[in-house]
């Protein structure tokens, strides 16, 4: 959930830390840190965004060619300049950064309090580099051999650096639960969350693995595990521009990832997708076919926005595979006990990779026999290298907090994976899966259109800017979509909204309706038209607002709604690829004019790598 970059190298270890942590900033944001060897192992925190901490540099001199720095996002105390990373130990001798949770860190702080320790903050991180240094000190070992035997008494998540008094040269890392990758370039190296910190410098990196650590000193790197047996390092190399990471002219990367999802559509079925020869390919699936296709279910599971984008493959693999799909919030099906049998088969849905529950719910299902499939956008991420078989979103880096770009090529994934099993079992016929790939084809050019109406969209969000609560329905393929248009405004406005399929509107929501309500219908012209027809229609004799999502063409809803956004035709399971589109650009366009910050809105974090 927390940004961390570290570096050791020629350059200014300051300058790199802190546009790290800039682009680290979607991780966490409630306070920030920054640790130098710099006449000794200073520690300059605050309470604020990574510019609150710049500021409060000016005057210091930091000349250092080694530092660490994080962005916090709270689990363990509050946001404040005390609680902020790097945490120093007892002698402050040592300090530390993390990300993760010590879910012992209790019993591990009595332990040391009647040891003489006493702490500055509240949080867990603190008692980490405390019992770190305890056992340094008492086992008269090397740190990183002190660091290992820490690793292996501490339960939770972690990913961790450490930086020594003792020696300029050194840094320390580790991860377990929490990503943690090494950049390696020429005479300097480089240890950040992710790689987008990194790239500016070296596309030569190391994606740790759980209970591995790295070990940086005097100039050579070490990788071992936390039983202590050294590992060959696997270089890997990034394939990411900067250009990618930057705001690229627009006022906010959300926008930017919205307006990018023509050319994220194309590049994620690049390669694999030509309707002209009928020719669909996921080279990723290829050896695990069979299994999806003899499947007697399919469990996914997901969190957020990627838990919708598993509720329209239900439609997908329902409706083309008639294969029977269970949809999982990962962090309850990994408490409750779920019936899972061998060879039973799970798809996995992350754009970040490291989404602490779905990790988990994967390590139980893999437990009880069950092949894993991923559907995840970060190459080198956690949840790809836990998996059987799975495939990328090639959407690009992602840095708003709310995901926009990522839906969609999730959807794309989704349903080439349903078209293949379908073709594969024989339960779709060939000129419907010919009709699919064509239309799939199309998609980014439908989705050009629906943008061209963004300045109509924000005329529209101009008049619901002091809007209490929404409501956002849907019917079919299009109720995901209204549950994904409600947590967008949700996210980013904090304005309450609630999605629902349409015809429960009935069963509750219905007495929310009067003329302070505004209701948003995606109301396209589909095999549920008529009936969300008359949902329009029962909302307007409650006096409600009524914003709808049409057809293009379609002249009877625009008789009976306040305002309308077209979006062009498109087969109805490939309808939430261009509806979507409409309920982000109102999102993004309220909470713009209500002020907020759209790409770093508050209490969210972009990766919840932490439970």
């Amino acid at each position: 959930m927390c940004g961390i970059v570290a570096y050791i190298g020629p350059r200014q270890a300051q300058d790199v830390i802190i546009k790290g942590l800039k682009r680290l900033e979607y991780r966490g944001y409630d306070s920030t840190g920054i640790a130098l060897m710099n006449g000794g192992l200073n520690v300059y925190k605050k309470k604020g965004k990574v510019s609150e901490l710049e500021k409060s540099l000016n005057g210091f001199d930091l000349n250092s060619h080694i530092g660490m720095g994080h962005t916090r996002w709270a689990t363990h105390g509050e946001p404040n300049d005390e609680n902020a990373h790097p945490h120093y130990s007892a002698t402050k001798k040592l300090a530390i950064i993390h990300n993760g949770i010590i879910e012992n860190y209790s019993s591990l702080k009595e332990d040391l309090e009647r040891k003489g320790h006493t702490f500055q903050s509240e949080t867990d991180t603190e008692v980490f580099i405390h019992f770190i240094e305890d056992i340094y000190e008492n086992e008269k070992c090397s740190l990183d051999e002190a660091v290992r035997l820490a690793l292996t008494k501490v339960i939770g998540a972690y990913a961790i650096v450490v930086m020594s008094l003792d020696n300029s040269e050194l840094l320390i890392a580790a991860r377990k639960g929490s990503p943690l990758v090494v950049g390696v370039g020429k005479g300097e190296y480089f240890m950040a969350s992710d790689a987008t910190p990194i790239i500016e410098y070296t596309n030569e990196v190391i994606y740790l693995n759980d209970y591995e650590m790295a070990i940086i000193n005097k100039g050579e790197l070490t990788i071992k595990n936390t039983e202590n047996l050294p590992l060959t390092p696997y270089i890997q190399t990034v394939d990411m521009e900067l250009e990618a990471i930057e705001k690229g002219g627009f006022d906010h990367y959300m926008l930017k990832e919205i307006f990018e999802q023509p050319r994220s559509i194309k590049d994620c079925m690049r390669g694999r997708l030509d309707s002209a020869s009928g020719r669909l390919i996921l080279g990723g699936l290829r050896e695990y076919v069979n299994t999806l296709v003899n499947a007697d279910r399919i469990l996914i599971v997901a969190c957020g926005t990627s838990w919708h984008a598993g509720l329209v493959a239900e439609y997908f693999f329902e409706e083309y595979c008639r294969i029977p799909v269970e949809v999982e919030y990962a962090s309850e099906f990994r408490y409750r006990n779920p019936v899972i049998r061998e060879g039973d088969v799970i798809i996995a849905i992350s754009q970040s990779g490291e989404t602490a529950d779905t990790l988990a719910a994967i390590e139980m299902a893999k437990s009880k026999g069950a092949i894993i499939f991923g559907v995840c956008n970060v190459v080198g991420s956690s949840i790809p290298r836990a998996t059987h078989a799975g495939a990328y979103t090639h959407a690009g880096p992602e840095i708003g907090v709310a995901s926009t770009k990522a839906f969609t090529a999730q959807l794309i994934v989704l349903n080439m994976i349903a078209l293949i099993v379908a073709q594969q079992k024989g339960t779709i016929p060939q000129q419907k899966f010919l009709e699919l790939l064509i239309e799939m084809e199309n998609i980014p050019e439908k989705v050009e259109i629906v943008l061209k109406h963004n300045d109509k969209i924000r005329d529209i969000a101009a008049k619901f800017i002091d809007t209490n609560n929404f409501l956002y329905l849907g019917r079919g393929y299009n109720f995901p979509v209204a549950l994904e248009g409600a947590l967008k405004l949700k996210e980013i406005s904090y304005i309450h909204a609630e999605g629902y399929p349409a015809a429960e509107m009935k069963h509750g929501p219905i007495a929310l309706i009067d003329e302070a309500m505004p209701v948003v219908f995606i109301a396209t012209k589909d095999s549920s038209y008529e009936k969300i027809v008359s949902n329009i229609q029962e909302v307007k004799a409650r006096k409600g607002k009524v914003i709808s999502i049409i057809t293009e063409g379609d002249t009877l809803i625009p008789t009976m709604s306040d305002h309308v956004i077209e979006v062009p035709k498109t087969i109805e399971s490939l309808m939430p690829l261009v509806s979507v589109i409409p309920l982000q650009l109102l999102s993004y366009h309220i909470a713009v004019m209500r002020d907020c910050n759209v790409d770093q809105p508050r209490n969210l974090a972009k990766s919840v790598t932490v439970e």
